[in-house]
């Protein structure tokens, strides 16, 4: 089900089936990960929807072995170390996930102030409060127009045309062109720099778009020749076997029309992500360019009893971070707790106080 070893203790509930929890977490990406902690320390019970197959969001998705920096305790953490953690900390609190399925029908019921649910797989769960931890949305690459491009999609990692590194050792040895000038293609460059025989990054333009000690990196692993900048081209046209999809090589251009032939067993796009909102957009909770706005002492939306967390949601001052998305798991789960258990009022206690199912 999944490549992270603590998610084998998790329960991953078959479709089609009634269930009744406390609190449905849309989105199991490292926000809505950290909400099942949140609210599994009050005593809430939690079911997770996703779209995806595996827990863990883009961090699982597309860049399982991409160093992350801006972690708190963590001077550097990989995207998929990171869901693992995350994982491993809320197993204790037992929640159970639906996957490759999205919820397409939200209902309130005003009387019991509760909510149903309904998945495009039939599922059906009833809940007290809802934590919208979506990103933004359902996702993906956004594709080169290329002639005969999905001829090279779909094969193994290091061939072919590929979005996104799961498995860097799968790059060892291999030509590489890399097409993009963002985050993405420039830390990529940076970590199969060591492993790859050529890699080549085009580029439209002669600067790229990302962090200034990433680039400041990438310009001395190409002054060492450790890797080629193809700059100003474009991608143009691919070479090799079509009916084996095998990859030999990519024809890039300039505006000018001068080509040149790349030598090449696999090539990597990175030109951002297509995101589609999907059902959100009909829920009524006052989207705004793509994103819910919210308040911002208590992440709830224009809906009563509905939370929105991570980077769908949207306030002024807001800075999409990790750690950001994290301190708004805390905030929101703690209003959930009323609705959970309205009347009763919440102690609150430090985890080093209270402690932890199973850890005590």
């Amino acid at each position: 089900m999944t490549a992270f070893h603590a998610a084998e203790c998790l329960l991953f509930a078959p479709a089609g089936n009634v269930h009744k929890t406390d609190v449905v977490i849309i989105g199991a990406g490292p926000v809505g990960l950290f909400s099942i902690f949140e609210c599994g320390i009050m005593n809430m019970k939690v079911h997770v929807v996703d779209a995806l197959d595996i827990v863990g969001g883009q961090c699982a998705a597309l860049y399982p072995e991409k160093p992350i920096y801006d972690i708190p305790a963590w001077p550097k953490i990989s995207g998929g170390d990171l869901i693992e953690r995350l994982v491993e900390q809320a197993a204790p609190f037992n929640p159970t996930f639906h996957l490759k399925q999205q919820v397409i029908d939200i209902q309130k019921d005003e009387e019991t102030s509760t909510f149903s649910l309904k998945t495009s797989e039939g599922t059906k769960i009833t809940c007290r409060a809802i934590i919208i931890a979506a990103g933004v949305g359902a996702f993906g690459p956004n594709r080169p127009p290329m002639k005969g491009l999905e001829l090279y999609e779909g094969k193994p990692e290091g061939q072919g045309v590929s979005y996104a590194v799961i498995r860097s050792d799968d790059y060892s040895r291999k030509k590489i062109v890399i097409a993009g000038g963002g985050d993405s293609a420039v830390d990529w460059a940076n970590v199969l720099a060591e492993k790859a025989e050529k890699i080549y990054i085009v580029h439209r333009r002669n600067k790229f778009r990302a962090a200034p000690e990433s680039i400041r990196r990438l310009e001395l692993l190409e002054s060492q020749g450790k890797l080629e900048f193809v700059t100003p081209y474009q991608l143009h046209a691919l070479q090799g076997d079509e009916e084996k999809g095998q990859l030999t090589g990519v024809f890039v251009r300039t505006l000018e029309g001068k080509e040149r032939l790349l030598e090449a067993d696999c090539m990597l796009a990175f030109y951002g992500l297509s995101m589609k909102l999907g059902p959100i957009e009909k829920w009524g909770l006052g989207l705004e360019k793509n994103h819910i706005k919210v308040d911002i002492t208590t992440q709830q939306t224009t809906v009563p009893g509905i939370y929105a967390i991570g980077d769908i949601a949207a306030y002024e001052g807001k800075m999409k971070l990790i750690l950001t998305g994290f301190s708004e798991a805390a905030l929101a789960s703690h209003q959930c707790y009323s609705l959970v258990y309205p009347g009763k009022a919440y102690h609150f206690e430090y985890s080093t106080t209270k402690g932890i199912p199973g850890q005590n």
